[in-house]
Protein backbone atom coordinates (compact mmCIF):
# COMPACT_ATOMS: atom_id res chain seq x y z
CA UNK A 1 0.00 0.00 0.00
CA UNK A 2 2.70 2.61 0.79
CA UNK A 3 4.40 1.84 -2.54
CA UNK A 4 1.18 2.59 -4.47
CA UNK A 5 0.77 5.84 -2.55
CA UNK A 6 4.32 6.92 -3.40
CA UNK A 7 3.81 6.07 -7.09
CA UNK A 8 0.55 8.03 -7.15
CA UNK A 9 2.24 11.10 -5.69
CA UNK A 10 5.02 10.80 -8.26
CA UNK A 11 2.51 10.75 -11.08
CA UNK A 12 0.83 13.93 -9.89
CA UNK A 13 4.10 15.87 -9.83
CA UNK A 14 5.28 14.60 -13.22
CA UNK A 15 5.36 17.40 -15.76
CA UNK A 16 3.82 16.96 -19.15
CA UNK A 17 6.26 17.49 -22.02
CA UNK A 18 5.30 20.60 -23.96
CA UNK A 19 5.82 20.78 -27.68
CA UNK A 20 6.34 23.91 -29.72
CA UNK A 21 2.76 23.73 -31.03
CA UNK A 22 1.29 23.94 -27.52
CA UNK A 23 3.03 27.21 -26.70
CA UNK A 24 0.44 29.51 -28.26
CA UNK A 25 -2.54 28.51 -30.33
CA UNK A 26 -5.54 30.55 -31.48
CA UNK A 27 -7.71 28.78 -28.90
CA UNK A 28 -5.47 29.86 -26.01
CA UNK A 29 -4.58 33.30 -27.38
CA UNK A 30 -6.48 36.60 -27.29
CA UNK A 31 -9.45 37.15 -29.57
CA UNK A 32 -8.52 37.77 -33.18
CA UNK A 33 -5.10 36.08 -32.92
CA UNK A 34 -4.01 34.23 -36.08
CA UNK A 35 -0.93 32.07 -35.78
CA UNK A 36 -0.35 31.37 -39.47
CA UNK A 37 1.91 28.78 -41.07
CA UNK A 38 5.32 30.39 -40.49
CA UNK A 39 5.49 32.16 -43.85
CA UNK A 40 5.62 35.79 -44.91
CA UNK A 41 2.51 37.48 -46.33
CA UNK A 42 2.62 38.30 -50.05
CA UNK A 43 0.35 41.33 -49.83
CA UNK A 44 -2.33 42.98 -47.73
CA UNK A 45 -6.11 42.99 -47.27
CA UNK A 46 -8.16 45.97 -48.41
CA UNK A 47 -11.08 47.55 -46.56
CA UNK A 48 -13.58 46.11 -49.04
CA UNK A 49 -12.45 42.50 -48.48
CA UNK A 50 -10.04 42.22 -51.39
CA UNK A 51 -6.38 41.22 -51.35
CA UNK A 52 -3.56 43.08 -53.10
CA UNK A 53 -0.48 41.03 -54.06
CA UNK A 54 2.80 42.95 -53.97
CA UNK A 55 5.39 41.84 -56.53
CA UNK A 56 8.33 42.72 -54.26
CA UNK A 57 7.02 40.28 -51.62
CA UNK A 58 6.69 37.32 -54.01
CA UNK A 59 9.57 34.79 -54.00
CA UNK A 60 12.00 35.25 -56.88
CA UNK A 61 13.82 32.08 -57.98
CA UNK A 62 16.98 32.58 -60.01
CA UNK A 63 17.63 29.48 -62.14
CA UNK A 64 20.85 29.34 -64.21
CA UNK A 65 20.85 28.22 -67.84
CA UNK A 66 21.65 24.49 -67.84
CA UNK A 67 22.04 23.89 -71.58
CA UNK A 68 25.02 21.64 -72.23
CA UNK A 69 25.21 20.57 -68.57
CA UNK A 70 26.33 16.94 -68.37
CA UNK A 71 24.53 15.97 -65.15
CA UNK A 72 20.89 14.94 -65.21
CA UNK A 73 18.28 16.29 -62.78
CA UNK A 74 17.25 12.82 -61.53
CA UNK A 75 19.54 10.87 -59.22
CA UNK A 76 18.71 7.19 -58.91
CA UNK A 77 18.53 5.69 -55.43
CA UNK A 78 19.99 2.38 -56.63
CA UNK A 79 22.89 3.00 -59.04
CA UNK A 80 23.87 0.21 -61.39
CA UNK A 81 27.57 0.20 -60.50
CA UNK A 82 29.57 2.31 -58.08
CA UNK A 83 33.32 2.52 -58.57
CA UNK A 84 34.56 3.78 -55.19
CA UNK A 85 38.28 3.30 -55.97
CA UNK A 86 38.16 5.84 -58.81
CA UNK A 87 36.18 8.32 -56.70
CA UNK A 88 38.62 8.10 -53.76
CA UNK A 89 41.64 8.75 -56.04
CA UNK A 90 40.09 11.86 -57.55
CA UNK A 91 39.12 13.20 -54.11
CA UNK A 92 42.74 13.20 -52.91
Amino acid sequence: MPLGLILGIGRTFRRKRTSSLDILSPKRAPRGFYKGKNCQPTGFHTRKGGYVVLQEKLPNYVVPDLTGFKLKPYVSQCPLEANTAEASQTAK
